[in-house]
Parts: structure tokens; C-alpha cells; sequence
């Protein structure tokens, strides 16, 4: 039986009239008799009885009348606890950030909102390159992540979320600080960026192709730390999505320039598996995330999302 029929049933016999019925719940009466004429059909009984002073119900409309009510108020308690099963969700989620990214920055706000909304739901931080968070993911011990790229990769789904200009860092000791430079002024500077896997390598390599202009790699170096240190003793430089720069000013004592000839753009995406679905407090978890990415702002400036 259609639930829709039956609430039209229980209104039918409360006010005791099709007309009085079908202006309450703002159907034509001839439609709302096509409903009643239904579900006489689907119950193989005469449900109401026409008299000239209205409708009542025969003795199997009185019992369906009765058990008809009881089917919606269960339905109504079935909402109504699924509708609160969000407050109950509980259990272990983790999170990838790649070091430096605008999502780094929404790690304690993320925190803050799924404690408030799901109390039950532990969360787990990896920062880490995006090449490790991506096959976490992969190997199913990692729900999702926001990292740079957005390439086709079997086994992950890549949603993009915005796009960081490249930056140039220097360290002081270097050089006097600019406020842009071009792809052929950072060629001359010994670089230290990450291993050719890495997605932003690939950024900066296609660039430096494109522009036909060969540059130096001293070190290969995936540690932020370890790079902080390289560029705080004024061994060589690096290039980093804007927000990563930023970060990593004071640490390194350097400072940063746009790189606009040409301008150079790296890709941040939210990344989760292609097969393995998440489970409810991930899911609760990844809208929190996604409305967190659409509504804050970096350094008091909005972020600016694509797609």
C-alpha cells in the first residue's frame, strides 16, 4: 500500500467529506476519489460508504482506519531516528593535508566543527606528501586528502578544489628580496625541489620546458623540515604553491616572489578512493571538509575554488 494513500484515507475519514478532504490537502477532488478507488483495489474491500450527508468508513475501512495510523506514526519515528542517527555517528576518520597547502590551515577549524556537529567521530591528521597521502588512500588506510594534482590515477578520485599560484623563495642571504621574478631569473639559483614523481615537480619541469630554460636541481628533498633548514643556511631555493611558501618564510628566513613569466599554477584537490566507498562518519566528515574549503579565507583573502 502507498503511504500516500493512506494518509489521504485517514484525512478522508477524520473530516468526513471528499470535498472537504481534497481542499484540505489541495488536490481535485476527482483525483483524491482516484486515489480512495486505488487502494479499495490493492485492499479488495470498500473502504467508505457515500451518503448524502458525507463519507464514513465500513467496518474494513474502521480496521484500516486504526492499522493505517499506527503504519504512519511508525514511519514518522522511523524519520525522526534516522534524521538523529547523525548525532550518534562515531568512529575513527583520517584526513591527509599536504604540508603548506590552504587546507593545512583548516585542520583546527575541521576539528572544532566535527567535534561540535559528531562528538563520536575520532579524527586522524597525516601531513605528509601528496605521492604518500595518495597511496594511503589507495591501500584503503587513509579515507581522503586534500593534495596537490588531479591527474587520472587508477584507484583514486580526484574532486578539484582550487588553484595557488607558484612562488619563488629565497633565502636573505642570498638575494634582496623581489616581488616577482621570471622562470629564467629562478633558473640561475641552485633549486632544491621534490622527487620527478611528485606532482608539483611535474608542474614546475613542464613549465621550464615549455619556457625552454634549464635549470639546476642541488637536492631532492621531501621533508619540509629538512628543507626549512637547507634554505635557513642559504644553500639554495625552492618553489612552492603560494600558501606553502608563505609557511615557511620564518622558518627558512627567506622570502618569496610571484613567478609571472609565465605564470605558473599547481592544482589542489580533494582526493578519496575510486572504489572503496566511505563509511557514514567519513561522509559527515568530507561535507564538513568541502564547506570548510568553500568558506574560509587565506591570509583574509578568499580562496578561490574551480569547478
Amino acid at each position: 500500500m502507498n503511504l500516500r494513500r493512506l494518509k489521504y484515507f485517514i484525512k478522508i475519514v477524520d473530516v468526513g467529506s471528499l470535498t472537504q478532504a481534497a481542499d484540505i490537502l489541495h488536490i481535485a477532488q476527482p483525483a483524491l476519489s482516484q486515489q480512495l478507488a486505488t487502494l479499495e483495489g490493492e485492499v479488495n474491500q470498500q473502504l467508505l460508504i457515500r451518503t448524502k450527508r458525507g463519507v464514513t468508513p465500513t467496518e474494513a475501512g474502521k480496521i484500516l482506519y486504526i492499522h493505517a495510523q499506527a503504519i504512519l506514526r511508525q514511519c514518522d519515528q522511523a524519520q525522526s531516528a534516522i534524521d538523529g542517527s547523525a548525532l550518534a555517528l562515531s568512529g575513527s576518520v583520517s584526513v591527509g593535508l599536504a604540508p603548506g597547502t590552504a587546507a593545512q590551515q583548516l585542520a583546527l577549524p575541521l576539528m572544532e566543527e566535527v567535534h561540535r556537529q559528531y562528538p563520536g567521530i575520532v579524527l586522524y591528521f597525516n601531513e605528509n606528501f601528496g605521492t604518500t597521502l595518495s597511496e594511503l588512500i589507495m591501500n584503503g588506510r587513509m579515507d581522503m586528502a586534500v593534495i596537490y594534482g588531479n591527474r587520472e590515477i587508477h584507484g583514486l578520485r580526484f574532486m578539484p578544489l582550487m588553484k595557488e599560484e607558484l612562488y619563488f623563495v629565497c633565502p636573505h642571504a642570498l638575494s634582496k628580496p623581489l616581488k616577482t621574478v621570471s622562470l629564467a631569473q629562478v633558473a640561475k639559483y641552485d633549486l632544491f625541489l621534490p622527487r620527478i614523481y611528485n606532482i608539483m615537480r611535474k608542474v614546475i619541469d613542464d613549465a621550464f620546458i615549455h619556457e625552454e630554460v634549464t635549470y639546476r636541481v642541488k637536492c631532492e628533498i621531501e621533508s619540509q623540515t629538512t628543507l626549512n633548514a637547507a634554505l635557513a643556511a642559504g644553500l639554495g631555493c625552492t618553489i612552492m604553491p603560494e600558501s606553502a611558501a608563505r609557511a615557511m618564510l620564518k622558518a627558512s628566513g627567506s622570502w618569496m616572489a610571484k613567478i609571472d613569466k609565465p605564470n605558473i599554477q599547481a592544482a589542489l584537490s580533494f582526493c578519496m578512493s575510486d572504489h572503496l566507498p566511505l563509511s557514514q562518519p567519513a561522509e559527515a566528515v568530507k561535507a564538513i571538509l568541502l564547506s570548510l574549503m568553500a568558506s574560509r579565507t587565506v591570509d583574509n583573502r578568499p580562496l578561490t575554488l574551480v569547478g
